[in-house]
């Protein structure tokens, strides 16, 4: 079973596929896609989608998972090399 995401339907100005594209790069890492198999459907996407504003969307979707996803390693990796008390 899968659950859709809404968006809402006031979108500023921008083309409302551009938030399809991204509500669904969110949806499928929800879902488990990792990483390089989101990029590579942004790719396909790109190629082949007739909606620019689709494959925008879906894009820099991809892109923020990318940061998000860096981001949490650098903090990881500074956790790891921060001295600690040892308890005694």
């Amino acid at each position: 079973m899968s659950l859709m995401t809404l968006t809402t339907s006031i979108t500023g100005g921008h083309d409302p596929d551009l938030y399809a594209g991204r509500a669904d790069a969110y949806d499928e890492h929800a879902q488990g896609a990792t990483l390089t198999e989101l990029a590579h459907r942004a790719a396909v996407i790109a190629d082949l989608h007739p909606s620019t504003g689709y494959a925008l969307g879906y894009a820099d979707r991809v892109l923020e998972i990318r940061r998000e996803e860096q981001g949490h390693v650098a903090v990881e990796t500074e956790n790891a090399h921060t001295e600690r008390p040892r308890p005694q």
